[in-house]
């Protein structure tokens, strides 16, 4: 079995920062605006370079969605930032009209996504915002489940043309992928082999689902381990050549169920394979404030909560 480590725990907030940061220096096309929210979403250091690229537009989000879809216009790569509440939830109407319709080159970067947000509770804590975006004719949806791979993600929505969505959070989680990794968009990354049930996670499930197949081992359970970091478009290859192996399947994602990854999965196994699968998400609810381990257990979002639904999901096969 393949081992992973954590080479230091990092937010992958940081890790969108450290590439917006790297594509300052080599992207003059590239500018950043954001709804005064600069040191949460690391944006401070491409400011300090770029200060003739960079709008802090206050605490206007609608504006800011607007402003960047005109600056795409004239041949700019607008990166927006804020909270993924506010990127989302709080401007679907002008992401809608402004960017989505007209296919504008806008790449919409949303941090603090998810119950890990913490104690800033449930107001702050979207747990709907990949559902909101992958509905969108022509989005691109993407999250990411470490710091390395948040900044080869940054990199790589900006040679990407149309709009994207890029989700990541706050709290400092494993970093377990390559540093300098060739992030390619739509394709999964297969993490473990396994021959009795697939696990499918994204963003900060992805290390859940690693120490869930580490132990499901020891216990002579073969878990094969994919990374989605893209929703849409999803690799439905990889899902599908997985479960043809596997006979089953667990998604897992800091999301609600309805909207999410698992829907759709299962959207893929119903029009091609009907396979039996279990969710591990959020259950139609709103979060709470607590730490984030605390909400992650409570809500059933951790490597016990995978562990448990491979088994239930084995057992239907």
């Amino acid at each position: 079995m393949k081992k992973y480590t954590d080479s230091g725990k990092k937010d992958t907030r940081s890790g969108f920062g450290a590439g917006l940061t790297e594509l300052g220096k080599t992207n003059e096309n590239v500018v950043a605006l954001c709804a005064d929210l600069t040191g949460s979403l690391k944006m401070d250091e491409f400011k300090e370079n770029h200060p003739e690229r960079f709008y802090q537009v206050g605490i206007a989000e609608a504006n800011m969605m607007g402003m960047a879809a005109g600056m795409t216009i004239g041949g700019k790569i607008p990166f927006t930032g804020t909270f993924a509440n506010f990127s989302t939830g709080r401007v679907y109407d002008q992401i809608r009209q402004s960017i989505a319709y007209s296919g504008k080159n806008v790449k919409i970067c949303a941090s603090h996504a998810g119950v890990t947000l913490g104690e800033d509770g449930a107001t702050h804590q979207i747990l709907e915002d990949l559902g909101l975006m992958k509905m969108l004719p022509g989005m691109t949806v993407i999250n990411t489940c470490d710091y390395n791979q948040t900044k080869a993600a940054t990199l790589a929505v900006a040679e990407h043309q149309g709009p994207m969505y890029l989700r990541f959070g706050r709290p400092k989680v494993a970093n377990f992928t390559p540093e300098n990794q060739n992030f390619e968009i739509g394709k999964a990354v297969h993490l473990q082999e396994g021959t009795d049930v697939t696990l499918v996670a994204t963003g900060h499930l992805v290390w859940e689902a690693l120490q869930a197949a580490e132990k499901l081992h020891e216990e002579g359970i073969s878990a094969e381990v994919i990374n989605i970091h893209t929703i849409k478009p999803l690799d439905n290859k990889a899902i599908l050549d997985s479960v043809v192996k596997t006979g089953c399947i667990v998604t897992a994602e800091e999301h609600n169920y309805l909207g999410g990854l698992g829907e759709s999965v299962s959207r893929v196994l119903a029009k091609n394979a009907p396979t039996p699968q279990e969710f591990v998400a959020t259950q139609d609810t709103f979060g709470e404030s607590g730490t984030p381990e605390q909400l992650m257990e409570k809500y059933g979002l951790n490597a016990n909560a995978i562990i448990k639904a491979a088994k239930k999901v084995i057992s239907r096969k």
